[in-house]
């Protein structure tokens, strides 16, 4: 029986290239467009289920900004000093009412330990959660004008503009907005760790 030959088989840039898609903040749409490849191609080279021909690879390592043999030596990325995500490529969560928005600006890599948002909320919105494991934290700062109300458990408190409220989470609570103009704010939870 022959040993197979691994330098006979075709490079698989497919790590290499979800690797670095994800260090630049870009879905699969976003590179598609900019690369001119295919959003299914883009799934199936990641998952290493297609080969792509060099002139795909030559796009990708263009639309990514790195070169050629970046892709095709199958090499671990470095990761940038900076990363920035661009403001559409933020998710974001509404409420169920529609009137309170939730961008997601920490990294997913950290969601259950440390997470961090920009709260709107519109006049008379609510933002009702369920009780968090115990010992967990939230921090809300409300952003220049406007004053929102903080509820956890049977405690009360209203929060004025550029203040900051720090209250347990492990215990039903709720932030709303009493007044009538929409106010920002940012908003960190921190779980026990």
């Amino acid at each position: 029986m022959m040993a197979r030959n691994p330098a006979a088989e075709p490079p698989r840039v497919g790590n290499t290239l979800a690797e670095l898609r994800q260090l630049r903040g870009l879905s699969l749409d976003e590179l598609s467009r900019l690369a001119g490849v295919s959003k299914s191609m883009l799934s199936q080279i990641e998952r290493n289920q297609a080969n792509p021909t060099v002139a795909v690879v030559w796009r990708l390592a263009n639309a990514l900004g790195v070169a050629l043999g970046t892709l095709l030596d199958g090499d671990r990325p470095t990761p940038p000093a900076i990363t920035t995500i661009a403001g559409h490529a933020t998710p974001s969560l509404r409420s169920p009412d529609g009137k309170c928005e939730l961008r997601i600006l920490g990294p997913i890599e950290l969601a259950g330990q440390f997470e961090w948002y920009e709260l709107t909320v519109q006049p008379g919105g609510r933002l009702e959660s369920e009780a968090h494991e115990p010992g967990s934290r939230e921090h809300l700062s409300v952003l220049g004008d406007g004053a929102l109300e903080v509820r956890s458990g049977t405690d009360v408190s209203r929060l004025a503009a550029n203040e900051t409220a720090r209250y347990a989470v492990d215990v039903p609570h709720a932030i709303v907005n009493p007044g009538n103009a929409s106010v920002r704010a940012l908003l960190v939870v921190v779980h026990p760790g």
